[in-house]
């Protein structure tokens, strides 16, 4: 990232600006005041909120805290929403080639006393973990980063299907616009069945179970170079998967290529 060992020490230890104070100690009222309205107010009333007990911001900030924060309101049509984004996989048959399903989820890893949350992106036919992001927040734009690396390593067609859980981080309009500007098809879990994203499920299962459960993470650095070399290394380029005959990812690709 063309980032020099001395700047990346000087960063750590660089205290945090006035602006990323303020904006965290705002997000802290706009989270009680969301919380205290049982999730139904949208960023138009909780920046109104915000007014009416003396704190002078703008309506656009309050909104951009919020996204970044994946706060929303409950709006009438979100019945609707959910028609709109059924588990189309369900009426599908096993694809055939690269790039028809991809399926996505995340999941938190502890480092010190902390969490970090991993997003991830994996084709079904070949198993092949195509894009993942680590982060400290689970945000909307922790899932995009992770399906913008997916689609940099990959030109999907229109019709590919995306499948996800209902977390609101892949709800959110940042994904589903994302989305369909690549003519991708969402498609969600059903109520109450997560064995609908079982591909994913079997990841991270691998995953935890190899390379970070009895493992103790100082830092966000640290793990983030165990993810890459268990990822790129290991479980895409070595690691033999039962469900494509004991193969690994990459070498069923290139078979198939």
């Amino acid at each position: 990232m063309g980032v020099s060992r001395n700047g990346y020490y000087a960063w750590c230890k660089r205290e945090e600006s006035e602006q990323s104070r303020a904006n965290r100690e705002l997000l802290k009222k706009v989270r009680q005041i969301h919380r205290a309205n049982r999730g139904v107010y949208g960023s138009p009333r909780v920046h109104q909120a915000l007014r009416r007990e003396g704190i002078s911001v703008g309506r656009k900030h309050v909104e951009r805290l919020m996204r970044e924060a994946s706060l929303i309101g409950r709006i009438p049509g979100i019945e609707r929403f959910y028609e709109r984004h059924r588990n189309i996989r369900l009426n599908q048959p096993a694809p055939t080639g690269l790039n028809q399903q991809w399926v996505a989820d995340l999941t938190y890893i502890r480092v010190g006393n902390e969490w970090r949350y991993l997003a991830a992106v994996l084709d079904v036919y070949s198993r092949k973990v195509i894009g993942w992001s680590l982060g400290s927040r689970k945000t909307a734009d922790l899932t995009l980063r992770a399906l913008r690396h997916a689609l940099r390593m990959r030109t999907p067609r229109p019709g590919l299907i995306f499948h996800t859980d209902r977390g609101v981080e892949y709800r959110a309009c940042l994904i589903q616009n994302e989305l369909g500007r690549h003519g991708i098809q969402p498609s969600m879990n059903r109520p109450n069945q997560c064995t609908d994203n079982a591909h994913m499920e079997s990841f991270f299962h691998s995953l935890k179970a190899e390379v970070i459960h009895g493992v103790s993470f100082k830092s966000e650095q640290e793990l983030r170079v165990v993810l890459s070399g268990y990822i790129n290394q290991l479980y895409n380029q070595k690691r033999l998967y039962s469900g494509i005959g004991y193969r690994a990812p990459a070498e069923y690709e290139r078979m198939v290529a």
